[in-house]
């Protein structure tokens, strides 16, 4: 079995989506591995991958709407040593994931036709964040 590794920087906007399928893709056909599977992981803890609807971003609007709702900003947290959205982005982040798997299939990545994947920047300023992409297989 081969492994392949790339790490790759993505720059954030603050509070927002940044979708990173070709990305991800482009080091699945990098590698060169055929069949097996595509591991990421997130190098943060103030945000998270999602895999997620990639045709209406209504969508992510209302992803964003409803996580603020349930984790909202505020006085609420001992921890806010970078401000009020710090406590609430860790919040965030265990709530969704840090890390996602991907099957390959013919060099490609196994996603449903409406799949995207999606850094989520849950802090509100912008940050380069650092995506581990491992695959491994054939």
């Amino acid at each position: 079995m081969a492994h392949y590794q790339e790490i790759l920087e993505v720059q954030t906007s603050g509070k927002s989506f940044s979708t990173i399928t070709a990305y991800v893709q482009e080091v699945v056909k990098n590698s060169g591995i055929k069949t097996g599977i595509c591991h990421l992981f997130l190098r943060h803890t103030s945000a998270s991958l999602i895999i997620q609807e990639n045709a209406d971003p209504d969508v992510l609007r209302d992803l964003e709407n409803f996580l603020s709702k349930l984790v909202p900003e505020g006085n609420y947290y001992i921890h806010d040593a970078e401000g009020p959205d710090d406590m609430p982005a860790h919040i965030r982040t265990i709530l969704t994931h840090t890390s996602e798997q991907i099957p390959i299939s013919q060099g490609r990545l196994l996603l449903g036709t409406w799949q995207g994947i999606y850094l989520w920047e849950h802090r509100r300023h912008r940050h380069t964040r650092e995506l581990v992409v491992h695959i491994m297989g054939e």
